[in-house]
């Protein structure tokens, strides 16, 4: 086995493969966790686009281990794929990181390299998935099953470790640290990059200790060659031949009864995959809907510390370290004694009822969060609001329409944005403005844009204007401020790191993305000295301001009028849906490979790990044409997820039902038949070679 670990038989080779995995997972983990808010706030994707390209990379990433497992089993062997591949993936990583560098090309550019990258990612990190563990695997010698037992334990926990680090880090170095005049998603892509090539000089630095075996071909090719020879061979024959029992019967000519029955029953398994992708299309949504969801919270955990919207995601790996024993030891035991027969299939029936509730607790938190957001106009239809600085009280008058009939007072915050109807795509708009005296504000108003109407006193009467508004929220759950300056003076403002140049006048800065922060003293310049600092307050979460520059005693002041509200729902309400969805996994994802495992022969495990992995890739695709064609409100898509997987829950139950567990013995009594019943020493022989080729590749197995 080659050299030990102190006092143990642990192979010292393991060492690296364990820091690789922890490098690894690192990497992949900590990129995607920005993924989509880089497509949202650096290549300015809307929502729905984001989700969809982050998906379709996910999905890339769970059929690329497919052709990982062909490369490596049927050509290269583990070592060299994993070399090979690595290598591919850290092309990727840098292309990926240099495509976050604002000054290298234009958007296209950034586009081109961004996604480039990421096929390379998929490649790489899909290619090496099957591998790596196998791979580990295959440093212990046959008696050392405990040790390997272990082994794989702490392989385990070294993925969810660097996932965990990961998913707190990068958000931090995303958000925390300035580069190129704004968030440094260059050094976020950057450090995970550099993860990736740690791993790979990692694993190279462990070569001349490993134990690596030859490339002992590919069932699964096997597998499909018996398929499609049985098809082909049913369609050729005569309706008049002998009829069979199952169509892989008629493989029977060219393969042994063996390997025909393992593939039916693994064919057994395979059919209860089809409901399976379901679940992953609620899952895999954690790095995307629900980090999107994530930055229109409020993200202040007391009054100092602040949870990044993708740092979220940690809390899945976080809390299936602490689930996986609870379940084991504590909550599958305590069912057992209520005499409660929960089998397998009845564990993954509940782990998808339980991700259905984790939607559900999300669409809640989603329709909360929808009262703090202004719905956009329609077309035909435009947004007003009225900022009255006229230092009197004004009644508008608007032309067919009764909204803002009230008296509007001087410096009253407006409370929300009226609606009008424009009956086009614009309209010119006589507004009559009644106070002591009359005026007419005449101005054109374009459908599906919100604006302010800005009531000043002027030579000839009470003037106004109009400036469009910005009510979307930020991204990154940052808030938008502007100033309007009433002073004769231009007044020049800093902001934390944002500057604001204020003409005299009743001008009107441009909406500037400020970071949620108390501003007491904000810096400002006047050529009075009548503002030597402002006080702004808390500039909060998803907020849009216009500050009124106005004197009182002697000094000029900042007044606050609130456009958006503040993200007002805490994000420590998304706990509730990351509990339930983990809870659904481990009872899922966990006891689904649990029970593929133990219902198909040994050296068809990797057939199954195939399907399984495949089953994510389709539920990836599932979110993508959702995201794409459905054209819901986040909260409806939520529940569009929930219903329907509580009705595929309903179809697997139905299929679970009808199952029957394999024999453990079953698969035995096979297996001697078929030698009894070979006729010559050319079937034995043929049988023989058979067994040898899937017992060389048993040992291959993906975990």
């Amino acid at each position: 086995m080659g050299k030990k670990l102190c006092g143990t038989n642990y192979p010292v080779s393991i060492a690296f493969v364990v820091v690789n995995e922890f490098c690894e997972r690192f990497s992949y983990y900590g990129m995607k966790a920005v993924l989509t808010l880089y497509f949202v706030s650096y290549l300015h994707w809307d929502k729905d686009l984001s989700t969809a390209v982050y998906h379709a990379f996910s999905s890339l990433c769970y059929f690329t281990p497919v052709l990982g497992a062909l490369i490596a089993d049927s050509w290269l062997g583990k070592f060299k794929t994993i070399i090979y591949l690595s290598i591919v993936y850290v092309i990727g990583h840098v292309i990926k990181s240099v495509g976050a560098i604002p000054t290298v090309g234009d958007t296209t550019m950034h586009i081109v390299l961004s996604m480039s990258g990421l096929i390379l990612i998929a490649f790489g990190t899909g290619g090496i998935k099957p591998c790596v563990a196998a791979f580990g695997g295959d440093q212990f010698d046959e008696e050392h099953v405990v040790e390997r037992r272990k082994f794989f334990s702490i392989f385990y926990m070294s993925i969810n470790a660097g996932s965990v680090l990961s998913t707190i880090i990068t958000p931090i170095l995303r958000g925390d640290v300035t580069c190129f005049g704004g968030q440094c998603y260059a050094l976020a892509f950057g450090v995970p990059a550099a993860l990736m090539i740690v791993a790979l000089v990692v694993f190279i630095a462990g070569s001349g200790m490993y134990k690596k075996n030859p490339p002992v071909g590919n069932i699964l090719s096997e597998v499909c060659k018996c398929i499609v020879y049985a098809i082909t061979n049913r369609w050729r024959r005569s309706k008049h031949d002998v009829q069979r029992n199952h169509w892989l019967d008629w493989a029977e000519e060219k393969y042994s009864k063996r390997l025909i029955q393992e593939i039916k029953m693994v064919l057994r398994v395979l059919t209860l995959y089809i409901p399976l992708p379901m679940f992953w299309a609620l899952f895999d949504q954690q790095g995307s809907r629900w980090t999107l969801q994530a930055t229109r919270m409020d993200m202040a955990l007391g009054d100092s510390f602040i949870v990044k919207p993708d740092q979220m995601q940690m809390l899945n790996a976080l809390l299936i370290l602490v689930f996986v024993p609870i379940f084991d030891i504590i909550i599958y035991p305590l069912i057992g004694l209520c005499r409660i027969n929960v089998t397998p299939l009845r564990k993954m029936a509940s782990g998808m009822v339980l991700a259905a509730l984790a939607f559900g607790a999300a669409t809640l938190v989603e329709v909360n969060i929808l009262k703090t957001v202004v719905e956009p106009a329609g077309h035909g239809e435009c947004l007003l609001q009225v900022f009255n600085l006229a230092e009197r009280e004004v009644i508008l008058k608007v032309p067919d329409t009764d909204l803002l009939q009230e008296p509007i007072p001087h410096l009253q915050d407006p409370s929300e944005y009226a609606k009008l109807l424009l009956g086009g795509a614009s309209k010119n708009l006589t507004i009559m403005v009644e106070s002591n005296t009359t005026s007419e504000c005449n101005q054109r108003l374009n459908e599906q844009k919100a604006y302010s109407l800005i009531l000043y006193p002027g030579a000839s009467g009470i003037q106004c204007k109009l400036v469009e508004d910005h009510i979307n929220k930020d991204g990154n759950g940052n808030a938008f401020v502007r100033f309007i300056n009433t002073q004769l003076e231009a007044i020049s403002l800093t902001v934390g790191d944002v500057g604001f140049d204020i003409p005299a006048g009743y001008d009107v800065s441009p909406y500037k993305t400020v970071e949620r922060n108390r501003y007491p003293e904000v810096s400002c310049e006047s050529s009075s000295n009548k503002c030597p600092s402002l006080d702004l307050g808390l500039i909060n979460f998803g907020a849009s301001y216009t500050f009124v520059l106005m004197e009182e005693g002697g000094r000029i002041v900042a007044r606050r009028m609130v456009d958006v509200k503040a993200n007002n729902i805490n994000i420590a309400w998304q706990i509730p849906q990351y509990v339930l969805i983990t809870a659904g996994e481990v009872m899922f994802s966990i006891t689904g490979l649990e029970f593929s495992y133990s219902q198909a022969p040994a050296n068809m495990k990797s057939v199954l790990q195939a399907g399984w992995l495949l089953t994510v890739a389709f539920g990836n695709i599932i979110v993508l044409i959702v995201a794409e064609g459905a054209g819901l409100d986040q909260w409806a898509e939520f529940v569009l997820f929930a219903v329907l997987l509580l009705g595929v829950c309903i179809f697997f139950s139905i299929m679970a039902h009808f199952y029957t567990y394999v024999d453990e013995e079953q698969l035995a009594k096979v297996y001697l038949e078929d030698s009894m019943k070979a006729e010559d020493e050319g079937e034995l022989k043929k049988i023989h070679k058979e067994e040898t080729n899937l017992n060389g590749i048993e040992k291959s197995t993906k975990l």
